[in-house]
């Protein structure tokens, strides 16, 4: 299994840096960011860096999206930190929750979506691409350039496309039955639309907080420290609903139930752990989509994910135990999964 460290751009960019160089040093692969121009600073000028001072992670965003960046610019500058340090990053694409909704705008269309990665993953590979009407062509593009691109999806139309159209999937939460329930969806729409599963990387992504022990007293400091997810999540299984109901099957109680309670959700507390519309989320949820607890815990369920067919569990490091929880994971959790 691979793993993945994911943080947001908060300034300064150095401390991005600092942890991205720690979380490769204890054998993440992956180093993601948020990508939302408001509220945080600029993921791609801080991935030239990181992939300066790295020599084996991949880096990309989780998520960009096809509202905010013209299209032929994100995949040139994906192409450019290619050729610059090799094929050494991924294009994580969604509908752009935070970065267009502070901006005013609503997120994009899973139509949207689908005609982005088509240009992104040509363009960024050296090919031609029509941009509605003009075909154009990087000339300045090496052979061998690659730019694999990752989908975020949740409900049963985004899940199908992933399945039909993504290099990969990446699902924001590490509950077992959703989990399940969601790759099968996006494998049996690959098969169907005549791809290989296999060739569809499954990446979970959650917070994880590593503690001495399952003392009341610690489980209960990391379920505050990581409660702000399940309202992140909560924003869009409330577009889930608004679209497709509570009711028919398409949309799975286990992830409908819990924002009954949601009343509303500022953007300015976006994915902190001091976020104050996340109160909420019960501790049921923070169990089940999070990984928390003594080391032993994150294994046995990185095992689980592990079965479920997941290639890789990237980690949401927004809490106060940043450097710890990499230590942890690189110093025991990781040499135990991959054992």
């Amino acid at each position: 299994m691979d793993f993945g460290l994911v943080l947001q751009t908060d300034p300064p960019a150095s401390k991005v840096i600092s942890l991205m160089k720690r979380a490769e040093r204890n054998g993440f692969t992956y180093g993601w960011t948020f990508d939302s121009a408001v509220l945080w600073q600029e993921p791609f000028v801080i991935y030239s860096q990181i992939l300066a001072n790295t020599s084996k992670l991949t880096v990309g965003p989780m998520v960009t999206n096809p509202g905010t960046r013209t299209w032929e610019v994100t995949a040139s500058t994906f192409a450019t930190l290619n050729d610059m340090f090799g094929n050494r990053t991924v294009c994580g694409i969604g509908r752009g929750d935070s970065a267009m909704r502070v901006a005013g705008r609503t997120p994009n269309t899973l139509a949207r979506i689908s005609e982005a990665m088509k240009v992104i993953r040509a363009l960024g590979s050296g090919q031609e691409a029509d941009l509605g009407g003009t075909v154009v062509k990087f000339p300045w593009i090496k052979e061998g350039a690659e730019l694999p691109v990752w989908m975020a999806a949740y409900g049963p139309k985004a899940l199908k496309m992933t399945g039909e159209e993504a290099d990969g999937f990446i699902l924001q939460l590490a509950d077992l039955y959703l989990t399940e329930y969601m790759v099968k969806a996006v494998k049996d729409a690959a098969s169907a639309a005549g791809r290989n599963p296999a060739d569809v990387k499954i990446c979970v992504a959650a917070p994880a907080y590593v503690t001495e022990d399952d003392s009341p007293e610690a489980l209960a400091h990391a379920r505050e420290q990581c409660r702000w997810f399940g309202g992140m999540v909560g924003n869009h299984v409330a577009d889930l609903v608004a679209k497709y109901g509570t009711g028919g099957g398409l949309v799975p109680q286990e992830l409908t139930d819990y924002i009954k309670a949601r009343e509303g959700y500022d953007y300015s507390h976006h994915g902190r752990a001091d976020n104050p519309d996340t109160a909420f989320v019960p501790d049921e949820i923070v169990d089940r989509f999070c990984v928390i607890g003594p080391p032993e815990k994150h294994i046995e369920k990185l095992h689980a994910l592990r079965e479920l067919g997941v290639d890789q569990f990237a980690v949401y490091d927004m809490h106060d135990a940043q450097e710890a929880t990499i230590d942890a994971y690189g110093s025991t959790i990781i040499p135990a999964v991959n054992a």
